[in-house]
C-alpha cells in the first residue's frame, strides 16, 4: 500500500443468505483528503463501514488501515481508525467529560491526556460538567467526534455527522472536518447532505446496490454536465438550429432563451451555428450541474444497470 493510502478496500464483497450487499467493491482514502461515499438507501454504505470497522465478517475481500489488515490484525488495525456513526451512544446521566473519559480509558495509551484539550477544540469546555442527556442536538454530534480523535487516529470515519443540524451546525461540522484533513488525517464521510458533500469532499464514490458506479473528485464529475443556458430574442429559430450541431443531446425553451445539452467547451461552437444564421446570443453561460444532478441521475441509471442481487 502506497505510503499515502491510509484506507484501502479490494473486492469487498457480503452477502446476507441471497442478498449481495456489497459487489467488490475497491475503494482508496489518503492522508490530507476527504472522501464522500455515497448511495441511496440500501445502496451498501453502513454494509462496508460495518467491514471497514471489523463488526461485520466480509465474504471475501479485504480492508486494511495503514496496510493492516482488518481481520488478520484486528487490534493494531483499528487502533488508527476513529469513527462515529449516525447513531452517536453514551451514557445519558454522565456529564459529557465522563463519557469521553470513559471512552478513553477503553482505548487506553494516550487517550485520557487527550480528553479536556479535545472538549475544548471542540466547544464543549463550558459544558463539560452537564448531563449527556442536557445536550443539543450538535452538542452530541460534536461529542462524538470528539471520541473519534481520542487515539490521534489516522483514518476518521463519520457516518452522517450532520443529520438534523441547524445551518450553524452544519457550518462547524463541515469546517472541522477540513480541520481534519489538513492535519494529514484521511476522512470518509458517509452523508445524504450532498451540499455539504459538494463543500468538503475532495473526491465521491457513489455505490448502487453494493457495487460502485462513479468515482472522481467533484470536478470530474459534475464538469460541463449541466451544458448551456442561452439569451437570444428568436428561441424558437435558434432551438432549431442549435438541434442540428453536432453532440448537442437536447434543447430546451425557457423563458430567456434555450437551455442546451452539450459538452464542455463548445460555447465557441453554439455561438457560431446561431451567427451563422445571423442569430446573436446576448448571452451564453455554461452550466454546471450539481453534485445532486448528477447523484440522482447516476443512481437511477445504476438501479436499471444493476444485476440482481444473487
Amino acid at each position: 500500500m502506497p505510503a499515502d493510502v491510509v484506507l484501502r478496500t479490494q473486492g469487498l464483497v457480503k452477502r446476507f443468505g441471497g442478498l449481495l450487499a456489497v459487489d467488490h467493491l475497491d475503494l482508496e482514502v489518503r492522508r490530507g483528503e476527504v472522501v464522500g461515499l455515497l448511495g441511496p438507501n440500501g445502496a451498501g454504505k453502513s454494509t462496508t463501514i460495518g467491514m471497514i470497522l471489523g463488526l461485520v465478517a466480509p465474504t471475501a475481500g479485504r480492508a486494511e488501515v495503514v496496510g493492516l489488515d482488518v481481520t488478520t490484525r484486528r487490534e493494531q488495525a483499528l487502533a488508527r481508525v476513529g469513527a462515529m456513526l449516525e447513531v452517536t451512544s453514551f451514557y445519558p446521566y454522565l456529564a459529557g467529560r465522563e463519557n469521553l473519559m470513559a471512552v478513553a480509558i477503553l482505548r487506553g495509551g494516550a487517550a485520557p491526556t487527550r480528553v479536556d484539550p479535545l472538549l475544548a477544540r471542540l466547544g464543549l469546555a463550558q459544558r463539560a460538567g452537564s448531563r449527556f442527556r442536557e445536550y443539543s442536538l450538535g452538542m452530541r454530534q460534536r461529542l462524538g467526534i470528539a471520541s473519534t480523535l481520542l487515539g490521534d487516529p489516522a483514518v476518521v470515519i463519520l457516518d452522517e455527522p450532520a443529520n438534523g443540524l441547524d445551518p450553524a451546525g452544519q457550518r462547524e461540522i463541515r469546517d472541522l472536518i477540513r480541520e481534519l484533513a489538513t492535519e494529514g488525517r484521511g476522512v470518509l464521510l458517509a452523508s445524504h447532505l450532498l451540499h455539504e458533500v459538494e463543500q468538503v469532499c475532495d473526491r465521491v464514490i457513489v455505490i448502487q446496490k453494493g457495487r460502485k458506479i462513479v468515482e472522481g473528485s467533484l470536478a470530474e464529475i459534475t464538469h460541463g454536465g449541466g451544458g448551456y443556458a442561452i439569451t437570444i430574442a428568436d428561441a424558437q429559430r435558434a432551438a432549431e438550429v442549435l438541434r442540428r450541431v453536432s453532440g448537442v443531446t437536447e434543447v430546451r425553451l425557457t423563458e430567456r432563451g434555450v437551455e442546451v445539452a452539450a459538452p464542455p467547451e463548445r460555447g465557441a461552437e453554439l455561438n457560431r451555428a446561431l451567427a451563422e444564421e445571423r442569430l446573436f446570443a446576448s448571452a451564453i453561460v455554461p452550466r454546471r450541474s450539481t453534485l445532486e444532478d448528477v447523484f440522482i441521475e447516476l443512481t437511477e441509471k445504476g438501479a436499471n444497470d444493476a444485476p440482481p442481487a444473487a
